[in-house]
């Protein structure tokens, strides 16, 4: 404790509870970056706390010399960053190792596709004609974390398709956003970068292999869906309006075909897509 927190002050001895508080809100506020900063960085050194106590109890800190010089890591800031980085890079190879191993096994095989397309559903999409706002839209937008991002703040978008999987909205651009049920469902920002994975997964020739990757229509390509908290972003290289091969090539091809393998492999946590070995 002495060895994380003592670079933190302590309220005084002998303080009210109610003194004590006010005491407590007055270094948040003068925290440098604020009382969100000084909260952050008291979850961040409990973790490491909670880390360091579990190691000593049946970990390599065992080792009183191990333990001591790991006390004496954790009193400079420098040396709790170095920490906190070892202990993100440990959780990395233990969730690879885990994954890796799970592939090994006999029973694991290729993630099925998580949805299929309807050929009506393709159409309507095909030629532009917007499904309006469904339960799963519905379902997003009433999220308390979408709420506050304030994403429909002006209403449902006009140019909007919904499926039995999920919804997409186009803007003009052409981008089109993807939004899976499943994905909002388990957490959308850990799937920004598998879904980068399974993309490069599906349009990268692989040396060897005698399939041939889908032809990408030039200046199209996928990005994070970050900005719209999307489970990712179709951006267009045709213009706005899109032009009819490139929208027809995101119909046929994209939802079709590669969103759900790629949402499949992305949901499977056993999955490692080769861009992370």
């Amino acid at each position: 404790m002495r060895a994380l927190f003592s670079d933190i002050p302590r309220a005084p001895q002998g303080l009210s509870h109610e003194d004590t508080m006010a005491w407590i809100q007055k270094s948040m506020q003068d925290f440098p970056g604020g009382d969100l900063a000084y909260t952050i960085e008291h979850v961040t050194r409990n973790s490491m706390l909670d880390i360091v106590l579990r190691l000593r109890e049946d970990g390599h800190l065992q080792d009183d010399t191990q333990f001591e010089t790991t006390l004496l890591q954790l009193s400079h800031e420098a040396g709790r960053k170095e920490f906190m980085d070892w202990c993100i890079n440990a959780q990395k190879s233990v969730d690879t190792t885990s994954r890796l191993l799970n592939r090994a096994k006999p029973s694991w095989s290729e993630p099925t596709p998580l949805f299929s397309m309807a050929p009506e559903q393709v159409r309507r999409f095909v030629i532009g004609e917007p499904t309006g706002a469904g339960p799963l839209f519905t379902e997003f937008a009433a999220r308390e974390d979408v709420r506050q991002l304030e994403l429909f703040a002006n209403g449902t978008p006009d140019r909007l398709y919904e499926f039995d999987w999920g919804f997409v909205t186009e803007e003009p651009g052409p981008v089109w956003n993807v939004y899976l049920a499943d994905v909002w469902r388990s957490g959308t920002v850990g799937s920004f970068d598998r879904f980068i994975g399974a993309w490069r997964l599906e349009t990268a020739a692989v040396a060897g292999s005698k399939v041939r990757p889908p032809h990408v229509p030039a200046g199209l390509s996928l990005e994070l869906g970050i900005a719209a908290f999307a489970s990712l972003a179709l951006h267009g290289g045709s213009g706005d309006p899109a032009s009819a091969v490139e929208r027809k090539w995101v119909s046929e091809v994209f939802l079709a075909h590669m969103l759900p393998a790629m949402s499949g492999r992305v949901l499977d946590p056993n999955y490692d897509f080769p861009s992370n070995w």
